[in-house]
């Protein structure tokens, strides 16, 4: 795998931990600014929406721009959107910091995973895509907690500089490492724009916000299921939350090998098991070890799905990708939304704290059964060309076929 893969992982590093060590600093951030922790949660919120409408926003915007220079400059977004979070005197300018920087995000991993794939052979595409997005995984692992226990040690906004410097460092390591890689000649707005019309990638997205939501629909009440019902202390939710990184990091490895190989296979097989994995999470709950395990299973199922979606997308857009492919990582996003909201919404019907695990159980079948539906237009489309093919080109008989002009 080329050394410009490396300087992604670590861009992705840094924006997975921006975006996640939030949530483990609400408190911390709520007290500084004198604000309720439901008000704080705003900062949440405002990020997930800022990388919905920013991913096609930032993109659109640098079409006329080289990827390299794109990249450079959504890095240097996310550096200064995090330094206004760190010196923010005031809970809006924080929360302006928090968008600025969700901004660069969707557009970073849109454009990143089509910069990726032209690195490397067509036989190994999901693979590099896999490799960038370990950076985004193992910041669950390590650059959350270590930020959050920062940020409670030294100060929150402690913790938002050293992102900001891991910013300084993905931006050298793109500049010097990714190689000019001028846009398609020919391919211009209107083409990224007709990506849409095609069947295949809107059912691709659609299977990103049903799939990845249904992993989000269970991990976003993580801390009152293990806490009230598994009968975990509070202290513990962290290191339940670094096992579901590890099982991320372990699944985004593995989905990006075997995408290369048999993809729709790949999509099955984890779409499959997360439902029936995520169904039984309302049965493990209940059980601390076997609670524990579940919750790394669902990250390497969940994530096992993100680098085939991700290729899915980039092969079906065909000469224009770029655009579908930051709309995407948007479509995770607009997955952990829907979802989480979902998910509350059972839990305040009195159905009680495992509940989320049955609703994102049914995402997962319902991304699962897109996946079908995906696959039989695709055959049905490859048997209408080889059959236009074969009037087009003779009959396999010999006659040759009546063709009007």
């Amino acid at each position: 795998m080329p050394l410009a893969l490396l300087a992604l992982a670590i861009g992705a590093f840094g924006i997975g931990t921006t975006e996640f060590v939030i949530m483990g600093l609400l408190p911390e951030v709520a007290a500084d600014f004198g604000v309720s922790i439901p008000s704080a949660g705003f900062l949440v919120t405002g990020y997930a929406l800022g990388v919905m409408f920013g991913a096609p926003l930032m993109t659109v915007l640098g079409t006329r721009l080289p990827r390299k220079r794109m990249l450079m400059l959504l890095m240097g977004l996310f550096i200064v959107g995090n330094l206004l979070s760190a010196v923010a005197p005031a809970f809006a300018v924080m929360l302006a910091g928090r968008i600025v920087a969700s901004l660069a995000h969707g557009a970073f991993f849109g454009i990143g995973s089509v910069v990726a794939a032209d690195l490397v052979a067509p036989d190994k595409k999901a693979g590099a895509i896999a490799m960038m997005f370990t950076g985004l995984t193992v910041a669950n692992v390590v650059g959350v907690p270590l930020g959050t226990l920062v940020g409670q040690s030294a100060g929150w906004r402690v913790t938002f500089a050293v992102v900001a410097a891991l910013g300084v460092v993905g931006l050298a390591g793109i500049a010097g490492l990714v190689p000019d890689m001028p846009r398609p000649e020919g391919v211009h707005l209107r083409h990224e724009l007709a990506a849409f019309k095609n069947a295949q990638v809107l059912l691709a997205m659609a299977m990103t916000v049903l799939g990845f939501g249904g992993v989000f629909a269970a991990i976003t009440y993580i801390a009152p299921m293990m806490t009230r019902v598994a009968g975990f202390a509070d202290g513990s939710v962290t290191w339940l939350l670094v096992l579901f990184g590890l099982g991320m990091v372990a699944g985004n490895l593995v989905g990006g090998r075997y995408a290369d190989r048999a993809l729709m296979p790949m999509l099955y097989v984890s779409l499959g098991a997360l439902a029936v994995v995520l169904a039984l999470f309302a049965l493990t709950a209940h059980d601390k070890a076997l609670a524990a395990v579940t919750i790394a299973l669902i990250g390497a199922l969940g994530f096992a799905t993100v680098p085939p979606l991700q290729k899915r997308v980039l092969d079906q857009a065909h000469g224009a990708p770029t655009l579908a492919s930051a709309v995407n990582i948007g479509a995770f996003n607009l997955g952990n939304a829907l979802s989480a909201w979902l998910g509350g919404m059972v839990i305040a019907a009195g159905l009680g704290y495992t509940a989320p695990n049955w609703v994102g159980s049914a995402l997962a079948v319902a991304a699962l059964l897109l996946a079908f539906v995906s696959s039989t237009l695709e055959r049905r489309e490859s048997a209408a060309e080889a059959s236009s093919a074969v009037v087009a080109g003779g009959a396999p008989t010999g006659q040759r076929a009546t063709v009007h002009h």
